[in-house]
């Protein structure tokens, strides 16, 4: 049995591990695009910190992990799948045969259309390769001019403020993070960022960048900003257009069910690359987020191996840690139709706490400067926790979550985990 894995982030490796304990005779190929050994995107903010050197953003640490495991890495790109023939075509010209195909080639990030995006002196912050060129220029007392205040952004953002920039951010929503937090919450980010020393545009955009040294930008609220660096992270797509024409259900990512197998038996899909179903929300999304990519992974393996794993669902999660302000975003953080919510805001304190209700469950929050008991936020969203008379408690004081937990869950068989936090 040839099993051929496209992606070789966290997702691909996580599947060739779990293939290889269960179906230690197997044939197993791990397709990247990278020179680099699989490494971890989320690692690279520490590489531009400094808190760790390339070889930390590794995935497996060991120089010979995969061919110790047995496993075939072949560094090109996938061009095409061919599902009646059962191969993939590469970028280097290979042609692989495959028995079962997972699919989990990530993200890549978007670029806007913006005149002079390609200039030098232009870089996204997503590869080992960019990190190498941002802390080539990134020096203390550089202009870096970043473009975008998503989740992304906001992670730069910090790795770029360490090491001692002048640093701007253009986002062209309303608020900072404006797909994770409301206008409340993206606006008391956006103050604590510029109390930092850190200049935010939002409502803006960046309309051109002149190819200069030092570069000019051009905002759209008519600002021109001097800038030895520019950084686009405008957001992500997933990358899946070589399955253009293959026969393979993608709508925004490669559409599965709940053991991963798309629509074609025998190709899975995981990761950022992967539509799945969202418990929370009822429908199917892609969660760009490392902890759903990996249990993806480890389901879809079990499946293409011939043992029964099914995904338990997805829950858009989020905690962001923006300059030393922690905040998080659960579920339907916006709420959802005939549903009631609550709000609990001290600016002062810097402090913002929203829950959303759903008759008596609670289907999203939101949280700024709110460290305590998040992990009872994520297990009252992705639990689906029915309250009973604790959802009138909670409206009446949003701060009681844990003992809405206790009370609610306990009974419910769910309640082990906040009793530890507790117990912390």
């Amino acid at each position: 049995m040839h099993h051929v894995i496209l992606g070789a982030g966290p997702a691909g490796v996580i599947a060739a591990e779990t293939i290889r304990k269960h179906a230690p005779a197997d044939r197993i190929t791990l397709v990247g695009d990278e020179p680099e050994p699989p490494y971890s995107r989320m690692a690279i903010p520490y590489l531009l910190i400094g808190n760790v050197d390339e070889s930390g953003t590794y995935l497996r640490k060991s120089p010979t992990h995969f061919t110790d495991l047995r496993i075939d890495v072949v560094r090109a790109r996938a061009k095409s799948v061919d599902v009646e023939k059962r191969n993939v075509e590469l970028s280097d010209g290979q042609v692989l045969a495959f028995d079962k195909l997972l699919i989990a080639t990530g993200s890549t990030p978007v670029r806007p259309p913006i005149r002079g995006i390609d200039c030098a002196g232009v870089h996204n912050c997503w590869t080992l390769d960019d990190a190498r060129a941002i802390m080539a220029l990134a020096v203390p007392g550089a202009r870096v001019l970043q473009l975008g205040a998503g989740f992304i952004g906001c992670i730069i953002m910090e790795a770029l403020a360490a090491r001692g920039v002048q640093l701007s951010v253009v986002e062209m929503g309303d608020r900072m993070v404006p797909r994770m937090m409301g206008p409340t919450a993206g606006g008391m980010i956006r103050d604590w960022c510029e109390a930092k020393g850190v200049k935010v545009y939002t409502g803006t955009k960046v309309e051109s960048i002149e190819s200069a040294a030092p570069l000019k930008v051009r905002l759209s609220d008519g600002t021109h900003v001097a800038a030895d660096l520019v950084i686009s992270a405008a957001g992500v797509k997933p990358s899946i257009g070589f399955l253009e024409n293959s026969g393979i259900t993608c709508l925004l990512g490669v559409l599965t069910d709940e053991h991963l197998q798309t629509n074609v038996p025998g190709i899975y899909a995981a990761g950022d690359c992967a539509e799945a179903f969202d418990k929370v929300s009822g429908q199917t999304i892609v969660s760009a987020i490392q902890p759903n990519a990996a249990e993806q992974a480890r389901v879809a393996a079990l499946n293409m191996v011939g043992q029964t794993g099914e995904l338990k669902g997805v829950t858009q999660i989020n905690v962001l840690d923006t300059l030393g302000l922690v905040s998080t975003s659960f579920g339907n953080w916006q709420g959802v139709a005939g549903g009631q919510h609550v709000e609990l805001t001290d600016k002062a304190a810097g402090r913002h706490l929203s829950l959303q209700f759903k008759d008596d469950v609670m289907v999203g929050c939101n949280s700024v400067g709110w460290t305590d008991h998040v992990g009872v936020m994520r297990g009252l969203v992705e639990g689906q926790v029915r309250l009973g008379e604790w959802k009138d408690r909670l409206m009446h004081d949003p701060t009681r979550l844990m003992d809405a937990y206790l009370a609610s869950a306990q009974a419910q068989g769910q309640w082990s985990g906040a009793a530890d936090e507790r117990r912390r």
